[in-house]
């Protein structure tokens, strides 16, 4: 009997501690976490805890942007958040006033990616009173190497305030996010985090106008180069991809998540304007895209518009696609229909979608006139981080689409 009484009395105290630390820990206010993405090659982010609708919302700040990571779920001694958008998780340890633990997978799959925070640290890269060499803003010709010889064209938009930095890379698959960082002389550190990936830049301006670094990743180093020009450009997004010779219009018919079909010839769609959109759930331009899309659509659709997401997600089993298209639908509150066509390989895009010629990135937005017809293909998504660039798309396709309504 005596063994039993102290068990039960162990217990109550385990649960009377547990019930302690739950409470006594508030994980509210402005955090610093740092990833260590290779040994001895740290990645700093910067978000917060806010209570928002009564329940605890995890919020990762980027330069001018508060991007919403999820729900905080807080037990005894750990927090969890579920990176939904892209089927990831932090799970952390309490430990004192700091965190520590892992972004991972939410089925368990791949490396976790170790991480740690503390709370209340206001930086993102510790300054070490080092002023910068100069104001370093504008724009620039941008160059990633390649192993394979297939290097990329970019341009590169900084934005210096002191020693604070704030740009992203403009590509012609889309933007690099918010990007904020340090300049400290000539160097520069910048990264950024979303829940996905964590992306980090590094390198040098010169005085001279030049500029070198290397974007550093688990997966390695791609170096990039380039040179200060305000002229700086990419090639016209709405000439890169367009339809093979002989088409006018695209031709499919692809299953939603309940299997309902989805053409372009079905009544719905007729006498309408139409905006197809090559999309995923995993992919960070296309987040941005239907957060400009989705609301864009509730105000619109009444004009005699409609939109059809085509999906291509890493997993095509149904459970998968059901939870990842449905997430997404929440997320941006997305009342047009959407569709699943395969998985994210530009092979799989041109099979399913053969009247595509030169298929290039995710997203890519095609409008389809009144008659059925292509009127415009657009390659990539200039997200918000770019300023003039999305300000500009946004006008070009109100005027676009404006234009076929009137037709």
């Amino acid at each position: 009997m005596l063994p039993q009484i102290l068990q039960a009395q162990t217990q109550k105290k385990q649960s009377a501690t547990a019930h302690k630390l739950t409470t006594s820990f508030v994980p509210n206010g402005k955090w610093r976490g740092v990833f260590e993405i290779k040994p001895g090659i740290e990645v700093p982010f910067n978000f917060e805890i806010t209570k928002s609708d009564a329940k605890p919302h995890l919020i990762f700040l980027n330069g001018e942007e508060r991007f919403d990571g999820g729900i905080v779920k807080q037990t005894a001694d750990s927090i969890l958040v579920a990176l939904d958008q892209f089927d990831n998780e932090l799970a952390f340890k309490i430990a004192g006033d700091s965190l520590v633990g892992t972004l991972r997978k939410q089925d368990g799959s791949g490396k976790p990616l170790a991480v740690n925070a503390s709370r209340g640290n206001p930086y993102r890269f510790k300054p070490n009173g080092k002023n910068a060499a100069a104001d370093f803003s504008g724009k620039y010709d941008v160059t990633f190497k390649s192993s394979t010889g297939k290097d990329e064209n970019a341009v590169g938009l900084f934005k210096q305030n002191g020693n604070k930095l704030t740009g992203t890379f403009l590509r012609v698959t889309g933007d690099s996010r918010y990007l904020e960082g340090i300049v400290e002389g000539n160097d520069f550190y910048l990264s950024s985090f979303i829940g996905s990936s964590p992306s980090y830049y590094k390198g040098s301006f010169s005085t001279d106008g030049s500029i070198t670094g290397e974007t550093v990743s688990a997966r390695g180093n791609t170096p990039f180069t380039g040179k200060q020009n305000q002229n700086a450009a990419l090639p016209d997004a709405y000439k890169l991809t367009f339809l093979k010779d002989g088409y006018k219009t695209l031709d499919f018919s692809f299953p939603d998540v309940n299997g309902k079909k989805v053409s372009l010839s079905d009544e719905k769609f007729k006498n309408k304007v139409v905006i197809l959109t090559i999309t995923g759930t995993w992919c960070p331009n296309c987040v941005d895209e239907a957060s400009f899309i989705a609301p864009w659509y509730k105000e619109n659709r009444n004009r005699g518009i409609e939109v059809i997401g085509i999906h291509y997600e890493r997993q095509l089993d149904s459970a998968y696609v059901r939870k990842a298209l449905t997430r997404f639908r929440d997320k941006f509150d997305i009342q047009y229909d959407q569709v699943i066509a395969g998985t994210p390989d530009k092979k799989i895009v041109a099979e399913s979608l053969p009247a595509l010629n030169n298929f290039v990135s995710f997203p890519t937005t095609i409008i389809i006139n009144k008659k059925g017809e292509v009127a415009q293909i657009h390659t990539g998504y200039s997200g918000p981080a770019t300023g003039k660039y999305y300000t500009d798309f946004v006008k070009e396709f109100n005027t676009e689409i404006d234009a076929l309504l009137k037709e």
